[in-house]
């Protein structure tokens, strides 16, 4: 059986990716529709072996159609997905618009595939920022082991989480360091990123914490547990795709490195790479294009009474953004659809 879906946001990096893992993941699709704005009507955009184009999303019906992976900003979001969730169509946002809403699924399929039935309130589910998605995938099979009491972690985020806007900047600033005269300014971010690391991404809170680091707090609790506490440090890097996190975690009990080695070589989602040798272990050039989140540098903290370390990367565009909307789609389908 195959099901009608929509992607809005087609034209952009995230829109791109789904349509590119909808198709590698063979997902049941009977019917696709590219959707983006008007000026994007009629642009040629692949899926798979076939060739859409791109219709216009402020025209577009939903009525009928059963799934509208959303990845448009905030604003347009709320203008369209109420539209097509009213219609009958599943809404999967990737934008931060309903993801604190409690009425409201925040999904990982790996870590909290149950809350799907979520959905029947609004008929939306949400999707967690990038960030979020690669570390609780990590801290799930560690917590249902040991219990995680407190998490300190420190991100090192491409500029693709800032969308092709922040891709070009970094692009252009690095050309320009060469090119003398031809420097160009800041706009995406708010100092140059190029040869740079900015502790910045988002906006300042009043406790002088960032809304980024906030959201990996709020969303861990949302998504994994309310009671773990939750502090991070989110730093924008000169990396065109893949974010990175230093993650430290305390557990209530004792877990041992070679324990969690193996639980975490056992878990969906997780591909260890850890020797204790020169390049034993994943960077970010490393994990693009790839499904998996990787991990590494796991080692016991005995700063702490129960303390563990590791180093955490991931493809941003893919498991921090479009494939694990595809993958709730999928989880949809499985649990709600396929049980009809």
């Amino acid at each position: 059986m195959g099901y009608r879906i929509a992607v809005v946001g087609a034209t952009g990096n995230v829109g791109r990716e789904m349509l590119n893992i909808l198709a590698e993941r063979n997902f049941p699709v009977e019917e696709i529709s590219a959707l983006a704005s008007r000026r994007s009507i009629g642009t040629e955009i692949s899926f798979g072996d076939k060739t859409l184009k791109i219709k216009d999303l402020a025209t577009f019906d939903f009525k009928g159609w059963d799934i509208a992976l959303f990845a448009i900003g905030s604003d347009a979001t709320k203008e369209y997905a109420s539209k097509a969730s009213e219609s009958g169509c599943l809404v999967i946002d990737n934008s931060s618009l309903f993801r604190y809403d409690p009425d409201v699924p925040l999904i990982v399929p790996e870590v909290n595939p149950e809350a799907i039935f979520g959905f029947k309130k609004k008929n939306i589910i949400a999707n967690p920022n990038c960030s979020t998605s690669q570390m609780v995938v990590a801290l799930k099979p560690l917590h249902d082991r040991a219990r995680i009491k407190r998490v300190v972690v420190s991100t090192y985020q491409s500029v693709s989480g800032s969308g092709k806007e922040g891709v070009d900047e970094l692009w252009n600033q690095t050309k320009g360091v060469y090119v003398p005269g031809q420097g160009v300014a800041s706009s995406i971010f708010p100092k140059k990123i190029a040869f740079n690391v900015i502790p910045q991404i988002d906006i300042f809170l009043e406790d002088g914490s960032t809304k980024e680091e906030w959201k990996m707090a709020a969303e861990t609790h949302k998504i994994l547990d309310p009671k773990i506490q939750v502090t991070a440090t989110c730093v924008r890097v000169p990396v065109f795709v893949g974010h990175s996190e230093a993650i430290n975690i305390e557990f209530e009990d004792f877990l041992d490195e070679d324990e969690a080695r193996d639980i975490l070589r056992e878990a969906p989602g997780l591909m260890v790479i850890d020797k204790r040798e020169p390049g034993g272990y994943v960077t970010p050039i490393e994990c693009v294009g790839d499904y998996a989140t990787f991990i590494s540098r796991i080692r016991q903290d005995n700063t702490v009474e129960n303390g563990l370390n590791l180093w955490c990367v991931s493809d941003n565009l893919r498991k921090g953004a479009a494939l694990n909307a595809v993958q709730i789609a999928e989880t949809y389908v499985d649990r709600v659809l396929e049980a009809k």
